[in-house]
């Protein structure tokens, strides 16, 4: 009887507490997979989260459905596409009275939890405890928003403040109960400040530069000519590289506008004595270099694609640092072999690739974000994964993992029996993208399209623009093969296709037909 009574209410079958696994999802915000030592070991190293590979599980094709950060969060909480679960760009404000992940899992008996970036307007739902940062949140000295509607300033460094909270919130915990656990990182997100510890050590570094850094992108598209995601044009010399505009004020080509200087100035102003001091030093360098040697064009992009990578890295680390304390603290309290615990960043970055930062593109260099899953006893470590996965398989797969049946309104697929091994493929060869959020920020214009094994098929519809790319023989997606005579066939397959993932996912803009 007691075991009919499970199969009708639809409990995970007969899992104790300390069987059914504890969930711990760890997301930094612009975390690019090249970004992480176990996917390229030419940039940074990264011990820490490499561990989860070496322990786990490396996905090296997962991907989101709409690279940008309020609209992943919604889809991690919905397992649907962003034109379901209503979040299609930074602005709109989530309905929390959406049935959620979180949710489920209170349901199913979960203790849940989330501390650091939220960035959905709304206030939390589904969990037990929560503490958020209001919006973008800040680097120094971080203000969060608790669960009583209370905003309270933390003395300390971001990474630091959110993985001290989770911490804190484990340690308070009924141990007789499974967990659901989100630690939600500001870093590395823009304007990139690392702690003073890591500007040390990564002031002086010299990175790589991509092959397509200086890539004249004026003869693509309308969209790459009206993008504002260029190093050299759109990263801001103070508030985004720290050049004190002390050293820019009497150089025409340099001088900041009032925004830029008074947004240094508050960035600034929030780091505690004597630390600011000590930053403000080390910054004094960019400054000085650009009053000695007036770089311009291609110099002057070498210089802040340096300066943009120090300091984006040594965000980096910082969170290195602190999943490590994470992974430490499971070690110390025997919580390890029955954790799962999963690595990922909201969406992918341009580390200079066709010399842009940021993302929101279908390009794979934004569309494709880092995902590492440790699950002692269920995942063989150093397992690498070549499947096409993405967000929107997010929640059913954590949702798998505790025995919960993911919901029917959830598109996305539970990989559970794909990373155990109990299957080798799942039945999906290409993935849904679409991006809506124009002109805000970096003036991307909005486009669908999808991505499959080989070929990637783009649609810019407020200007009626095609792009099609060959993954294999041009990953980097330099060569839009829209006209080649010989594509035309494979063209007209995959707007078949995307066709019909838009009436599989009932995406109805634009409305009609893919011309």
């Amino acid at each position: 009887m007691r075991l009919l009574f499970f199969l009708l209410m639809g409990c995970p079958l007969l899992l104790s507490a300390q069987q059914r696994p504890n969930i711990i999802y760890i997301m930094s915000d612009d975390h690019d997979a090249d970004a992480i030592s176990a996917y390229n070991k030419t940039l940074v190293a990264t011990p820490h989260i490499d561990r989860l590979a070496h322990e786990g599980m490396r996905f090296t094709r997962n991907f989101v459905s709409n690279s940008i950060c309020g609209p992943v969060r919604a889809t991690l909480l919905t397992g649907q596409h962003s034109h379901k679960n209503g979040m299609k760009d930074n602005r709109t404000r989530f309905d929390s009275s959406k049935m959620t992940m979180p949710k489920l899992f209170q349901q199913q008996g979960y203790q849940t939890a989330i501390v650091g970036k939220w960035h959905l307007h709304s206030y939390p739902t589904g969990y037990d405890f929560w503490n958020i940062l209001p919006g973008q949140g800040l680097y120094f000295e971080p203000r969060m928003i608790s669960m009583n509607g209370d905003t309270s300033t933390y003395h300390g460094y971001a990474t630091d403040v959110i993985t001290d909270e989770a911490i804190r919130w484990l340690d308070n915990r009924a141990p007789d109960k499974p967990f659901m656990l989100q630690v939600h990182h500001k870093a590395p997100h823009r304007y990139f400040f690392p702690p003073l510890k890591y500007i040390e050590q990564f002031h002086t570094k010299t990175f790589p530069e991509p092959a397509t850094l200086y890539t004249d992108t004026a003869g693509h598209g309308t969209a790459w000519r009206l993008q504002t995601m260029s190093i050299l044009h759109d990263l801001k010399l103070c508030s985004d590289l720290k050049v004190d505009p002390a050293f820019l004020m009497d150089i025409p080509e340099y001088k900041p506008d009032s925004a830029d200087i008074v947004y240094y100035k508050a960035i600034m102003n929030r780091i505690p004595e004597p630390g600011r001091s000590a930053i403000k030093k080390i910054y004094e360098e960019r400054g000085k270099l650009l009053r000695e040697k007036r770089p311009a064009g291609q110099a002057l992009l070498k210089y802040k694609y340096q300066w943009y990578m120090q300091d984006y890295l040594a965000c980096v680390a910082s969170v290195d640092e602190n999943t490590g304390r994470l992974l430490d603290y499971l070690d110390k309290n025997n919580l390890t072999e029955n954790t799962m615990v999963v690595y990922t960043g909201d969406q992918g970055m341009y580390l200079g690739e066709n010399g842009w930062f940021d993302k929101r593109w279908i390009y794979d260099v934004s569309m494709q974000a880092p995902l590492l899953i440790r699950w002692p006893g269920h995942i063989k470590a150093g397992t690498v994964n070549h499947t096409l996965t993405q967000t929107i398989d997010y929640a059913p797969t954590l949702l798998g993992a505790a025995g919960i049946a993911p919901p029917g309104f959830m598109q996305g697929i539970d990989l559970v029996p794909l990373i155990t091994g109990k299957v080798k493929s799942i039945s999906r060869n290409q993935l849904y993208y679409h991006f809506y959020e124009y002109k805000a920020d970096h003036t991307v214009l909005p486009h669908l399209g999808l991505r499959g094994e080989r070929y990637k098929l783009a649609y810019f519809y407020t200007v009626n623009e095609w792009e099609l790319y060959d993954l294999q023989k041009d990953p980097a997606e330099q060569t839009n093969l829209i006209r080649s005579a010989s594509h035309q066939n494979i063209l007209r397959q995959l707007k078949a296709s995307l066709l019909e993932l838009r009436d599989l996912y009932d995406d109805h803009e634009p409305a009609g037909e893919l011309n």
